[in-house]
């Protein structure tokens, strides 16, 4: 329960999950949260077994259709087993994880030899899967030539926290005051939340402005009665923000403004201190040190 010393931030306006890395997820209006972020977040991943690399939209050359992709789970699930997950193709053709063809069907509608990977908690009938919880998986990202990245034109190889398809923290958090910030330094380019894949949306109290959740960083916040996050360091973003998915266009000028106004930051990565249950209008509060 909240006290005097704690100090309310904003509210969750949105909740996400993505159940297989870098295809398009499910919006929620309550979630679980346990020690590795959502349930059922980021749970499964394709595979290339030609190279052993976890397909990745950060690198759109070899994966261009991976965003056109969407996937949610059949039914809901527990945090110790996962449900099936159904897979939309980028033709509309729907597909389960308990396919009998499933990674020939994956591998025609992405134009190459792909498998359906799991960690423990997901389950996947009839194709060896299950990532080991001490197997560090390792994908590629590509860096466009936009001015303040790290490298340009260059493809770089990098590891994933050891056993999950995380890029980096489990949470990742972004208020409507930075899309804000971000909107009105390049009016013309349209920041949703879409672009960005944060599993909380937060929206701050009145008068916030800027990235506030920057402010956040080494804070812990609470959410609702149960769930603690720490927030543990900005969210640096990459070629994905600016590909097209749905009705949104390519647009470098995304990324592009993130790396001019925050030094290519958009939300904040977070780890779970207390896990439980979250939902939509639950209030933030800032826990003193």
């Amino acid at each position: 329960m909240p006290n005097a010393y704690q100090s309310e931030i904003g509210t969750i306006l949105s909740l996400r999950r993505y159940p297989v890395k870098s295809m398009g997820g499910e919006k929620l209006s309550e979630a679980q949260v346990g020690s590795d972020g959502l349930v059922g977040d980021r749970s499964y991943a394709i595979s290339d077994p030609s190279d052993g690399k976890v397909a990745t939209a950060k690198n759109p050359r070899k994966w261009p259709t991976l965003f056109a992709c969407h996937a949610n789970y059949v039914r809901l699930g527990d945090s110790k087993t996962f449900p099936p997950v159904r897979i939309t193709l980028p033709d509309g053709t729907t597909v389960t994880s308990e396919h009998r063809d499933l990674n020939q069907v994956l591998s025609q509608a992405l134009n190459r030899e792909v498998q359906l990977l799991a960690t423990e908690q997901g389950t996947v009938k009839g194709v060896q899967s299950l990532l080991p919880p001490s197997w560090t998986a390792r994908s590629e990202e590509y860096w466009p030539d936009i001015e303040g990245g790290d490298h340009q034109e260059t493809v770089t190889d990098f590891a994933l926290p050891t056993g999950t398809f995380f890029d980096a923290a489990r949470v990742h958090l972004l208020t409507t005051a930075t899309l804000q910030a971000l909107h009105d330094a390049y009016p013309q380019g349209r920041f949703d939340v879409q672009r960005f894949r944060p599993n909380l949306v937060i929206d701050p109290i009145s008068g916030t402005t800027g990235f506030a959740e920057q402010a956040w960083i080494g804070q812990t916040l609470a959410f609702g009665d149960e769930v603690r996050l720490r927030i543990i360091g900005p969210c640096g973003r990459c070629v994905m923000t600016t590909l097209p998915q749905g009705n949104l266009p390519k647009d470098p000028g995304i990324l592009r403004t993130a790396l001019q106004r925050n030094q290519g930051n958009v939300g904040v990565y977070a780890t779970v201190i207390q896990g439980g249950t979250i939902g939509e209008g639950d209030h933030v509060r800032l826990i003193p040190s």
